[in-house]
This record gives C-alpha cells, structure tokens and sequence, in this order.
C-alpha cells in the first residue's frame, strides 16, 4: 500500500514537471511573454508560483477570465508594444529613478477609482472635472511619461495601444526597476470616456487611515489583508514626502505630541529631516498635469531630464540604494516602528495584518510572489472592453 501511494506521489510529480515546462515553452510563444525579457530579472521560481497561481484562478468560478483580453493582445497590431513601452521607461528611468515609483502610485490611483481605464490621465473640461484635480491626486506625477509612451507607439501602430494597457504595463516595468517580480499581464483594456472627481476625491485611501478603515477600503475593492498587506509593499520605492506624515510628528490625533507608535530615534530623524531648509532646483518647471498638450518624446525627454518629479522634502524609501531589500526592508522597518505613513504602521496593530508583516519580512521570495498576484488583481478592476470604452488617440482626452 506504502509502495503504491509513493508510485502514485511520483507519477503525480512528474506530470506536474512536465506541465510546467510545457506552459514555459506556450508563454515563450506569446508576444507578451516573449517581449518581457523576464529571464535574467527575476527568479524563474518566483515566475512560476505566479503563473501556477493564475492559472488555478482562471480556472475558478469566481474569477472568470475577461474574454476579451489575453496575453498576446498586441501581437499581431502592435507587436513591439511592450518593448516600446519597456525601453522608454527603463531610458527615463537611468535619467530619473523618480520615474518608477511615480509610474507605480499612478497605476494604483487610476485602478483604485472605477477600475484600469485611464480615467485619471483625462484633463478637465467645460463639462467634466478631472481626476487629476481631486484632493489625493494633486501630487500625482507621470503623466508626462505616459505622453512620451503613447506618442512613439502612436507613431509605430496608430490608434491600436489604449492608455490603460499603458499605464498597467509601465507599472510593472517600473516594479520590476525598483527590484519586484516580473509578473504576467493581460492586454486588451480600453479607455474611459468620462473621469470620476467625485469617485477620486472620496474613495481612494488615504495615507492617515487607520487599520479598520484601511481593510474596508481594500475589501471593497476585492482585497482581502493579506493582498492589502502585500500591495502597500509598493511603499518600498520613492519618496515619501514630509506633507504625509508632518502630523505625526507633533501633533498627532488632536494631542500636542508625537505618533506614539514612531521610534523615538527615527522621529528625530525624520524632524531633522522635514525641518531642513530646501531650496528648489534651478530649473524649468514642469509641465502641469492638465496641460492639454502632448510632448513629443524629445522635447518630454528634455523636459524630464532637467526637473525633478517632486521638490519637497521626505524620506526615501529605497535607502539602501535601488534594487535592494524591494518589501522586505519595509515590512522590517514596520516591526521597528519606521513606517513613514499611518497607514502604513497601522499594518502591525492588527493580529492578521500583523502576521503577514512579519511573514514578508522574513521571507522575501513569499512578498515578491504575493505581490506580483495581488498587481495581477490590481490591474484586472474595472477593465473596460469594447464597446464600452475607446482607445484614445491622446491619453488626455476623447476622441
């Protein structure tokens, strides 16, 4: 009976094997995969458990497939797509490492309200607001990246490569920059007609929500904590800027004293830091973000090459230099009483919450897979398939 049972486990082994390797040799067939040089970035296990996690997903009842998108969307319309999209991203990025983490916060800002259509790139109207004008998003940067993406692919495949895909894509070009995981990604989105003010004002979370307020955020959007916890593992790239979290220094919740969940070393610090007198650049501004103009892609490269995305002090998150401790120094720097938002300590005074930060910040390869299939999520909310939404031919407004 032993024997048989042991036969059995193996045979049951190898079949896995060979599907995996079969599934390895399908997605090397497919434009998206091919085009992501995933190889020599990011552990081939890593990719795996995302893959394998994907598939059982589909293959549930409760996460249906969108029919419309697939993974080699663009192949034959626009088969360079992704190396587009890559390329320009990684050159801005070896000007401006600010391009990331701008690039990743804007992917969250617009799947976060109504779903991954591109509604916060759209500039106001005389009879629409913008997202971009609504409280949580007037320190949104990236927009002027996302002109020079969609101005070379306009130039390579005309009206064929929507704005979300865009955006969904050069987030995770700019996860896989700040050291995360690779993970694979459904084309297919199209863009909203109309933007949600409203909808941004009041339903993106804030960075001094509590725990509670933070889960029921998350949940609404289909997350449970342990997605929540991992997704705020984005924080680990950036800078975080003094405005955010000035109110824990001194006057906390109303009291005329400081958070007392900081560390009393690293609120020093952090006083030292924001009380620091900064001069701003001298260069050009940039361009607001509802400037109704697109860049071209070498007068944007100019522009970006000689400005910085943000001007006011804070902490960067990426203190031991870029690629280095993606999660895990973050979930570490949480148990030590460092995390630089509310929100962001908040995750430690919950018992679930709190499990799982000290789950990633002992097992980094446990962040990097749950937080690739938690971006996988993220970038599926809402997505809008024809007839429903168009592909803008500027990402700033409808056709």
């Amino acid at each position: 009976m032993d024997f048989t049972r042991k036969l059995s486990f193996l045979v049951f082994l190898l079949c896995v094997l060979i599907s995996l390797k079969n599934q390895n040799a399908e997605t090397n067939r497919k434009g998206s995969f091919q085009n992501a040089d995933y190889s020599q970035e990011d552990p081939p296990s890593i990719l795996g458990d995302i893959l394998i996690d994907r598939k059982l997903q589909e293959n549930d009842i409760d996460h249906p497939p969108n029919e419309w998108l697939r993974y080699d969307y663009y192949n034959e319309s626009c088969p360079f797509a992704e190396q587009i999209i890559r390329s320009i991203v990684r050159e801005l990025y070896e000007l401006r490492p600010d391009v990331a983490p701008a690039l990743l916060r804007l992917s969250f800002h617009d799947c976060f309200v109504e779903g991954c259509d591109a509604s916060v790139l759209l500039d106001a109207t005389d009879v629409m607001e913008s997202e971009k004008d609504s409280p949580p998003n007037e320190s949104l940067k990236g927009f002027d990246v996302i002109d020079i993406i969609k101005s070379e692919l306009e130039e390579s495949c005309p009206g064929v490569v929507s704005c979300a895909d865009i955006i969904v894509l050069a987030a995770r070009e700019s996860v896989l920059l700040a050291g995360g995981p690779f993970y694979p990604l459904y084309t297919g989105r199209k863009d909203s007609m109309v933007s949600f003010f409203e909808e941004a004002t009041y339903e993106l979370p804030s960075p001094q929500d509590d725990l509670s307020k933070t889960i029921e955020s998350f949940a609404t959007r289909g997350f449970d904590e342990r997605e929540t916890v991992s997704l705020l593992g984005a924080h680990s790239a950036g800078t975080i800027h003094c405005k955010f979290f000035h109110n824990r220094l001194y006057n906390f919740s109303g009291t005329d004293g400081p958070d007392p969940s900081l560390d009393t070393e690293f609120l020093e610090l952090l006083r030292s830091t924001c009380n620091q007198s900064h001069a701003m650049p001298a260069s050009s501004p940039s361009p607001s973000p509802s400037s109704s103009s697109s860049p071209s892609p070498s007068s944007a490269l100019h522009i970006l090459t000689n400005t910085t995305l943000f001007q006011d002090p804070g902490m960067k998150m990426d203190y031991e230099g870029p690629r280095k401790g993606f999660g895990i120094l973050y979930y570490r720097s949480l148990l030590q009483g460092k995390g630089l938002l509310f929100v962001d300590q908040q995750m430690t005074s919950g018992e679930e919450t709190e499990t799982w930060v000290r789950a990633y910040a002992s097992d980094g390869t446990l962040f990097q897979r749950d937080f690739g299939l938690t971006m996988i999520k993220l970038s599926d909310l809402g997505v809008l398939t024809s007839p429903m939404g168009q592909v803008r031919l500027s990402c700033r407004k409808v056709n």
